[in-house]
């Protein structure tokens, strides 16, 4: 182990390898820049990673015969290098993608991290994303760190030691965070619809964005909430401090916020921060289905690109084209679900901003399926709630027409039962 610049820390990285990049907010932007610099002497080198922020240059499509991006959950960054074909996606539920690195069905070449300082024991910590980048870290060949004291100390899983790293680059930069945006009426809505679903006692499973958001604010009133999540934001922040979230009914990790990683403000990040409160934990464990029905009434909020009239949830692409991923929506509905009390929701605007309507007859052509019809229950848009739980085809149409926009109620049902009849 030893400490070194960026360039001379990637010269491990050879042609033909593969190489996973720390997740989200903690992808080690110096790194990623070295190793792009380096593609004249590089080739298929494949580049494995879930979503990241900030920039992905190697994702350019000059770069094709140097660099392929293999995208487990497809960000913004990255999602122009399927059309353009240098860059593939691998459907898979989020809980499984550890098993990929630790079965080595995707064997980790090289691992690029990004570390707070070490601990006087030496322990780095993983900061704001556990995740599956853990089992990455220690299944790969070689393993490299950006250390960034900006980096927040979490606890958990979160824990490395710095003899476990070949090679560390000092580096004092920003970790990207979002402020949390204003709901629009809409959202706000959809979240009051939401939160009119959780009880005493809950265990929240929710993701980013504003609906999420939105439907926190709204259960101010509520008692004794936990957190069991893949990733959570700054919504849950004001109800720590209030008290209404604090774990006490949780039948796993009582007392604890768990979650695989955060992302979110400055102001979250600092939330975090050497908080024993927060423990961030591999993936392939806090979205086991075994493990998330253990707490009773767990509620999972997700949302989709669209969905049909039978019950069919689109989350990962429009139409045939990829957008996201399978994530851990299905991880968390099931177990939701098996849970005492739980209770899966999908909750989504019925239009979309060019007031196309979400809740269709039938799914657009190549979309894909990522919550079949037989495992959904509630749907929440902004005009109502649907419980589709031993409805009938018919029944669940009605339903789901019923809280779809106004304008197009009549129109699909119309369409639906002149396509099946």
């Amino acid at each position: 182990m030893k400490y070194c610049s960026a360039e001379e820390a990637v010269k491990v990285i050879k042609s033909n390898d593969r190489v996973f990049i720390h997740s989200v907010s903690m992808a080690p932007q110096q790194l990623i820049n070295a190793l792009t610099a380096r593609h004249a002497e590089l080739r298929n080198v494949e580049l494995t990673h879930l979503h990241i922020e900030g920039d992905a240059p190697y994702a350019d499509p000059k770069y094709a015969e140097s660099f392929h991006v293999n995208s487990l959950f497809i960000g913004a960054n990255v999602r122009h290098t399927i059309k353009a074909g240098n860059g593939s996606y691998t459907p898979v539920f989020l809980s499984e993608i550890p098993y990929l690195f630790r079965k080595r069905v995707l064997p980790i070449n090289v691992a690029l991290m990004q570390v707070s300082p070490p601990d006087k024991h030496g322990f780095c910590s993983l900061g704001t994303s556990v995740d599956a980048s853990l089992a990455a870290a220690q299944g790969a060949d070689h393993v490299i760190a950006q250390v960034n004291p900006r980096a927040p100390r979490t606890h958990g899983d979160s824990l490395i030691h710095m003899s476990k790293f070949d090679a560390l680059v000092e580096v004092d930069d920003e970790i990207p965070s979002h402020a949390p945006s204003a709901p629009s009426s809409i959202e706000m809505q959809i979240g009051q619809n939401v939160a009119s679903l959780i009880e005493d006692g809950s265990c929240l499973q929710m993701g980013i964005g504003a609906i999420p958001n939105a439907a926190l604010s709204q259960m101010g009133h509520l008692k004794n909430l936990g957190i069991h999540t893949e990733m959570f934001s700054d919504g849950i922040m004001d109800l720590v401090e209030s008290g209404v979230i604090n774990g006490a009914e949780k039948k796993t990790h009582p007392g604890k916020i768990i979650s695989g990683f955060v992302m979110g403000s400055q102001k979250l990040y600092d939330f975090i921060d050497d908080n024993p409160q927060v423990n961030l934990l591999d993936i392939g464990y806090v979205n086991d289905t075994a493990v998330i029905r253990k707490n009773p009434k767990a509620v999972s909020i997700n949302s989709a690109v669209e969905i049909d009239l039978t019950g069919q949830v689109c989350a990962d692409s429009i139409g045939p084209r990829m957008y996201s991923g399978v994530g851990g929506q299905m991880d968390f509905m099931r177990g939701a679900m098996l849970s005492k009390g739980g209770k899966p929701i999908i909750a989504l605007p019925s239009t979309t901003r060019r007031g196309q309507t979400r809740i269709v007859p039938f799914l657009k052509p190549g979309a894909g399926v990522v919550t079949t019809r037989s495992h959904v229950q509630y749907i929440v848009t902004e005009h109502g709630i649907a419980d589709l739980y031993g409805k009938t085809l018919k029944q669940r149409a009605e339903a789901l027409a019923g809280i779809a926009h106004p304008d197009h109620r009549e129109a699909i049902l119309k369409e639906y039962h002149d396509a099946i009849h």
